[in-house]
């Protein structure tokens, strides 16, 4: 038996790239899973690879950024499974371009999905969640701890994430609940391949060399391990966690290092996407 044996997985973004590979890796270990995200047909596909393993699948269309949605997808589990013992929330992209570029509107619409679709899904699914003294995950993400020229309404949304997991790890402890941050660099996503509007950009190439890319099967597993464990935190990729231990150790040297490296490129490019 799976060490998940019984349990239900509420996933948001699961879709593709980690919310995808986690929601598999949770079926691999014996939970039933929602499967939440806008695309539908993708969400078809997933939830039929989850079948084959002998779990069961839900699929809900819904968006973060709409109230109710996620109300109606966790109401929908619980007629279709009876309860939610894990929520993962996953759903995100990243607006990127130079700060001087960006509008307001650039960072309420980033927020809008990266931040409050997480409270949304919280809220959604918190009294169950409570009810079985289960786990949360909350995907934030390396560039929570670290801005990068470019990517600054990203990481502003990431390092709120950072904090509202912090916080309610503190607050719900008492009541069983473990909050796990989950902080991904570079891992196989969708999520570098989207505009500045969370569209699929077609044709798209990543622009981030291969060899720096943790496979995302690979993360998912280091990722319902975290859970699994209850983890405070966990630092996904090689890269990612260097990256965090220069930030919180000698984060002026981090910082001189980046903008030396920024000034040595004639002009950046801003249609870079964030790791994760």
């Amino acid at each position: 038996m799976g060490r998940f044996e019984g349990q239900v997985v509420f996933i948001t973004g699961a879709s593709a790239g980690i919310g995808a590979g986690v929601a598999r890796r949770f079926a691999a270990v014996g939970a039933d899973v929602a499967l939440v995200a806008r695309r539908k047909d993708r969400l078809e596909s997933i939830a039929a690879t989850i079948r084959k393993l002998g779990r069961r699948a839900l699929v809900l269309e819904a968006d973060v950024t709409r109230d109710g949605d996620l109300e109606a997808a966790a109401e929908a589990t619980r007629k279709a499974f009876g309860r939610i013992d894990v929520l993962v929330a996953n759903a995100g992209y990243g607006v990127v371009g130079a700060f001087d570029k960006l509008e307001l509107a650039d960072y309420r619409r980033q927020l809008e999905t990266n931040f409050y679709g997480v409270l949304r899904a919280v809220y959604a699914t918190l009294p169950d969640i409570e009810r079985v003294r289960g786990r949360i995950a909350i995907v934030g993400s390396v560039s929570g701890y670290l801005a990068t020229p470019g990517t600054i309404a990203y990481s502003v949304s990431k390092a709120a994430v950072h904090s509202l997991a912090q916080g309610m790890r503190l607050e719900l402890a008492g009541k069983g609940v473990s909050v796990t941050l989950i902080v991904p660099g570079f891992v196989e996503s969708e999520i570098r391949l989207l505009d500045n509007q969370g569209v699929l950009k077609a044709g798209a190439a990543d622009p981030v060399p291969r060899w720096l890319v943790m496979p995302t099967d690979r993360a998912a597993r280091e990722i319902v391990g975290a859970i699994a464990r209850r983890d405070p935190e966990r630092v996904i990729t090689g890269h990612g966690k260097m990256a965090v231990f220069l930030q919180r150790h000698t984060p002026s040297l981090l910082s001189a290092a980046i903008g030396l490296g920024a000034r040595r490129r004639r002009e950046l490019r801003w249609d870079e996407a964030p790791g994760q």
